[in-house]
């Protein structure tokens, strides 16, 4: 098992455990404690857990970050902006994407009330219910595993729609977003899935607020010259958006 995917899987036990021993850790993965330890670190670095002696816990963010109804209420209005902002941009006729995110959701809220007739494409439950209200847009649910916690459908099953469709754009957003690493994300099976979805579009579109810009996680799934569109908060610093700017990205900051 590669490091990546052992620190993915030692945050899933976390998630499930609450808190786990190195000596735990060591055995379950079958590797020694000292490689462990290393992986801690890492993950300590990342800020994903915190250590404790002869041991770790997730960190407090990452913990309610595994709770799509907890994640929902986070920033709100900076992702209801977002996402009507994200809405606005979609054209009669299209066929996007959206990810699980709840970002996307708030972005499936302002679709849902605008007489467009579009297909969507989404691994995320939460929007596909939202925008079913719309009798103008059809609806694909990608096939997959349901995720606790995220109400979410994840992993590659569903490779054949991708295959199979035209896309015109993705809308997705990310744990976080560096100049360096691009859009990250902790779940390496949602990864492996946005991965997908970039490599299905010619027009990627990241809705993102200011707490996920200039952080990254564990894997990335776009590099930023893959990214068309920024969509982000007013909070985001304005040196931050000059950055990713001069890379040629479209960033779009709401007024409201």
């Amino acid at each position: 098992m590669f490091s990546l995917e052992r620190k993915q899987r030692v945050l899933e036990y976390l998630n499930q455990h609450q808190r786990a021993t190195v000596k735990e850790l060591s055995q379950l993965f079958n590797v020694t404690e000292a490689t462990l330890r290393s992986d801690l670190t890492a993950l300590e670095k990342e800020g994903h857990i915190k250590r404790i002696h002869g041991g770790a816990v997730l960190a407090d963010n990452v913990s309610s970050e595994y709770s799509f109804l907890v994640r929902e209420k986070k920033n709100r209005q900076e992702k209801i902006a977002i996402g009507k902002t994200a809405a606005d941009m979609v054209e009669t006729g299209q066929c996007i994407l959206l990810d699980g995110s709840t970002t996307c959701l708030e972005m499936a809220r302002s679709l849902r009330k605008r007489k467009i007739r579009l297909t969507v494409i989404t691994n995320g439950l939460m929007a596909a219910m939202e925008l079913r209200e719309n009798p103008e847009i059809t609806v694909i649910v990608t096939g997959g595993i349901l995720r606790i916690g995220s109400i979410s459908l994840e992993g590659t099953l569903s490779r054949h729609i991708f295959n199979e469709i035209n896309v015109d754009t993705a809308f997705l957003s990310a744990r976080g977003f560096t100049f360096e690493d691009g859009l990250t994300d902790f779940n390496m099976y949602e990864v492996e899935l946005k991965k997908l979805m970039v490599d299905s579009s010619p027009h990627v579109v990241a809705l993102l607020d200011h707490s996920k810009m200039e952080k990254s996680s564990i894997a990335s799934f776009a590099k930023t010259e893959q990214v068309t569109t920024l969509i982000t908060d007013r909070k985001t610093p304005e040196s931050v958006i000059r950055k990713f700017r001069d890379k040629g990205i479209n960033v779009i900051v709401p007024s409201e």
